[in-house]
């Protein structure tokens, strides 16, 4: 029978969030430590590392972006018979594209923004934008994070600019939501506590998510009862719509007029000094210690289950 496997940390990858994910894969694995047996590796390839078994480890992918969090990763994991942490494959290649996500989200209910997607910005009718979302937009690919490649826009010179400087790829245009920028963790089916984000200059790009001191964070957010509610409300219920199991990280803006929209939900979520989801977590009474065991201990029940069966 197999018994106390060993957690492996799965950290790097080939995507442009690279060494955020090796930031977030050695803090986990030193983490980790104190209560498991854990190591991690440096995934430099699109393949699944050699040497590991599954019959006496499982994974813990803390590969953000591209083939990390979009299913390819869990796919490989399932077919090479791996036990592992986060969301399975389906829902992990569901979040990672935030317009079909989206569409998922709004259909249980969940209050979006509306966007536009396309592929090639040459073909994009910028007056048909404009005339169907408003002056007021953010210019982002479906399946990047970590704002990767954001544009804030303000009428027909700037996204005409905008789509100057992009190419062919996967990329959607949404309808700017003015107001505060929050998050909220979810562990198992239970919400957290809510993050609120206040970046320096009021844009939470890539570069003030990952530089100390150029954004603020509130947490717990200071907000109404009922927006509170209806924010816990909307995250368990995207969370659940989409599929995803064990933790993530939803995120939202909430207007001038108090209506909460969902942005999108990060199936791996940054567990390095300056991310969010150990912020959402240390209003539920989790210090980073006893919230990276939570986050490991479902794939652990999991692979004891599988134990059992095999036995």
């Amino acid at each position: 029978m197999k018994t106390d496997p060993s957690i492996t940390v799965f950290a790097g990858g080939i995507g442009p969030e690279r060494e955020i994910s090796l930031s977030t894969g050695r803090a986990l694995t030193e983490s980790l430590r104190k209560s498991f047996e854990a190591q991690m590796i440096d995934v430099t390839e699109p393949v699944l590392p050699d040497g590991l078994d599954p019959e006496n480890t499982i994974v813990f992918p803390a590969i953000h972006g591209t083939f990390g969090e979009d299913g390819t990763l869990q796919t490989m994991l399932e077919q090479g018979g791996f036990t592992y942490a986060g969301s399975g494959s389906d829902s992990s290649r569901l979040c990672m594209d935030k317009h079909l996500s989206k569409e998922v989200v709004r259909d249980a209910g969940v209050r979006v923004a509306r966007d536009l997607v396309f592929t090639d910005p040459k073909e994009v009718e910028v007056d048909r934008v404009l005339s169907e979302l408003g002056p007021d937009l953010v210019l982002k690919p479906t399946d990047q994070g970590s704002s990767v490649a954001l544009y804030v826009i303000n009428g027909k010179d700037e996204l005409t600019d905008a789509l100057s400087e992009i190419g062919e790829g996967n990329w959607m245009v949404e309808r700017r939501v003015f107001g505060r920028e929050v998050t909220i963790g979810i562990l198992g089916d239970t919400p957290l506590g809510v993050v609120e984000v206040i970046p320096t200059g009021g844009v939470y790009d890539y570069e003030r998510k990952y530089s100390a001191g150029s954004t603020e964070y509130r947490y717990p957010a200071v907000l109404s009862c009922e927006i509170t509610k209806e924010l816990k409300e909307f995250a368990t219920t995207a969370f659940s719509s989409c599929g995803c199991r064990d933790f993530g990280r939803v995120d939202f803006i909430i207007s001038e007029d108090g209506q909460s929209h969902f942005l999108e939900i990060n199936t791996l979520p940054g567990l390095t000094p300056t991310s969010l989801l150990p912020k959402s977590a240390s209003c539920s009474g989790y210090d980073f210690d006893k919230l990276t065991v939570h986050l490991a201990e479902p794939a652990l029940e999991r692979f004891a289950r599988g134990s059992l069966l095999s036995a």
